[in-house]
């Protein structure tokens, strides 16, 4: 904090734990999130015996690496892209999620008629409060997410609509949830806040992710994306793949911040 005013070089997100995170250090984890592999061994028809593989440790390519659909109605590759992110669902539970992205998508218009063009860091903090409601932002959301299989139809409306509709799963819901203030509409609220607060940071962060990356990823999946680190315990994990791939490309200064 510098004359009163926060330090945009760092991130303040209580979600995520008490201590600031600097820019640097979030790249890093996004770095490592995005571009992290990890041991794996196999067995196959060539190698009955087996043989370690190197693969990716997170979901970013299998979810946010990958086009988005674009038609006026939900199909079933709404739903394979939520498993990209969440794993696979079992029969039953993949009828539930195509069942329930059928259902919700009469919300998801109010959704976007109510949001009129915004993104979400750009709505005002009554969209998110109980005393305005009915028809906000944030009602409507959690409408959208209170359902048995929430984490795969917020991951499937997330993937249409990314400037928009947050990433909760189970992991982040629960970070997010020690933090919901009275008047709160859920925790949504939460996040509002906290990218609200730190909209100089994340914007960097944004920037940077986009360099590094070669595509963009906006700033409402880079709070879910350390807020989940966190909350999963392998935040380390990620900083430090992620430091390492940028010296292994010669990067570092990228990282310095």
């Amino acid at each position: 904090m510098t004359g009163g005013r926060r330090d945009d070089a760092a991130l303040v997100l209580p979600s995520a734990g008490p201590d600031p995170i600097p820019l640097g250090t979030a790249l890093a984890a996004v770095l490592g999130y995005a571009r992290g592999r990890r041991p794996l061994f196999f067995r196959s028809p060539s190698a009955p015996h087996g043989r370690w593989f190197q693969v990716l440790a997170y979901g970013f390519d299998r979810f946010d690496g990958q086009p988005p659909e674009t038609g006026e109605r939900p199909t079933d590759r709404d739903v394979l892209l939520a498993e990209g992110l969440h794993g696979r669902l079992d029969r039953a539970g993949w009828r539930a999620v195509r069942t329930d992205l059928d259902e919700v998508w009469p919300l998801v218009h109010d959704l976007r008629a109510r949001a009129d063009g915004r993104a979400f860091w750009e709505l005002p903090d009554d969209e998110f409060s109980v005393l305005a409601e009915p028809g906000t932002v944030g009602a409507v959301l959690r409408s959208l997410t209170d359902r048995p299989h929430a984490r795969h139809v917020a991951a499937a409306l997330h993937h249409r609509h990314p400037s928009l509709v947050p990433l909760v799963d189970g992991v982040t819901r629960r970070q997010l949830w020690g933090h919901v203030r009275e008047g709160d509409s859920g925790p949504e609220a939460v996040v509002s806040r906290e990218v609200h607060a730190n909209a100089a940071a994340l914007a960097r962060l944004e920037t940077a992710t986009a360099t590094l990356l070669g595509r963009p990823v906006t700033r409402l999946r880079l709070h879910d994306v350390l807020v989940w680190l966190a909350g999963s315990l392998r935040m380390t994990h990620a900083v430090a793949v992620g430091r390492a791939l940028a010296a292994e490309s010669g990067l570092e200064a990228a990282l310095a911040r």
